[in-house]
């Protein structure tokens, strides 16, 4: 029989069981999910890139934005 550990909830920190059984997981609930989803939309999270600043300026100039 395998082990089961949990992890913490992103948002809450609410320890979640790592399996199946954890429809949201790594969340504990769907509204847990939804805060999550809405800072990525809200662009609040990123993921760091080196080139995102380079490919930003690019894109600006071929707009006529400086």
């Amino acid at each position: 029989m395998s082990e089961i550990f949990s992890v913490p909830c992103p948002i809450c920190q609410k320890a979640v069981e790592w399996s199946e059984k954890s429809l949201y997981r790594p969340f504990c609930s769907k509204r847990c999910q939804l805060i999550d989803l809405g800072e990525w939309a809200a662009e609040e999270k990123a993921i760091p890139c080196e080139t995102a600043d380079f490919a930003m300026s690019e894109e600006h100039e071929d707009w006529g934005v400086h």
